[in-house]
């Protein structure tokens, strides 16, 4: 079924698909937005979208988001940082985010 079982681990590097209003904006551009681990590179993100949504990948620009600093009460602490990645589809195909109700 897997040709590669390094691919398994790659699938893992997939933490979750951004949906905000500004990556909803991108849709219509036929470009989706993920999060994945921070040591993922271009051709394994590549990789890994082609493989779990059976489509063609065009393009895929990553950049890595600084960690931010937080507050609880007296206590600061810091969110993580995290590798942000813009995939962008070839004409015709499409990711199904959202299930049909």
């Amino acid at each position: 079924m897997v040709k590669n079982k390094n691919l398994l681990s790659q699938i893992d590097t997939l933490k979750y698909p951004i949906v905000t209003e500004k990556s909803a904006n991108l849709f219509e551009k036929n470009q989706y937005t993920f999060v994945f681990a921070k040591q993922t590179d271009k051709k394994t993100i590549k990789t890994v979208i082609e493989f779990l949504f059976d489509v063609k990948v065009v393009k895929v620009n990553t950049f890595l988001m600084p960690k931010k600093k937080k507050r609880v009460g007296k206590y600061f602490g810091y969110k993580p940082s995290y590798k942000k990645a813009i995939v962008k589809l070839a004409f015709g195909n499409k990711i199904n985010l959202f299930r049909d109700l």
